[in-house]
């Protein structure tokens, strides 16, 4: 299966995955940072949309 025409959500998901694997993270060391990263980018796109 070819990502060429994934979405790029899709793409960085499947980047961010392997990236994770490859340094084997524990599972919930990784969903716990993914967690804060969303947060970060949350409060980012609210910080820009109150502009």
């Amino acid at each position: 299966m070819s990502l060429d025409n994934a979405p790029d959500e899709v793409k960085l998901a499947v980047d961010l995955i392997m990236l994770l694997e490859q340094h084997e993270i524990p599972t919930e060391t990784a969903l716990a940072a993914l967690e804060i990263v969303r947060q970060d980018f949350l409060r980012k796109r609210e910080e820009k949309d109150s502009r």
